[in-house]
């Protein structure tokens, strides 16, 4: 299979077909493990990130740290984050050391309108979950 770059060729407009017309950039990201940033008009605060295995594509959306998590509210935060985990369609809710994220996962070989739905879907849950969850930030 070639690279990452070369099987997402096109992912910028057909996220943004997927997206209603917001416009959507998508930048490599320099190193040893391919990653491409997409960057969505009005949701600059939240990138995605593309990323592979052998068997999977990965994207995954930062939304916030664990210093801007309310010290007394930390516990019921993870407990909502759990019980929300099964209605959030195709992502799920993780953390990367000090980073909670929102990931979703395909197939190695998925289509461009495929992970152009993944990339809109998480993007949109993504907000609704910085909405939800804002009571526990700072």
């Amino acid at each position: 299979m070639g690279t990452l770059q070369e099987q997402m060729r096109g992912l910028d407009g057909v996220t943004s077909a997927a997206l209603s017309g917001l416009d959507v950039q998508i930048h490599p990201i320099p190193g040893a493990v391919e990653v491409l940033q997409v960057c969505i008009e009005q949701r600059e605060s939240l990138p995605i990130y593309i990323t592979c295995s052998d068997s999977q594509l990965l994207c995954m959306c930062y939304l916030w740290t664990e210093e801007e998590v309310l010290p007394a509210r930390r516990t019921e935060l993870l407990e909502t984050l759990l019980d929300l985990n099964p209605s959030v369609p195709l992502s799920s809710f993780g953390r990367i050391g000090k980073h909670y994220v929102l990931l979703g996962a395909l197939a190695r070989n998925a289509r461009v309108e495929d992970v152009a739905q993944d990339i809109a879907a998480l993007s949109d849950n993504a907000l609704d979950a910085l909405d939800a969850m804002s009571e526990f930030l700072k």
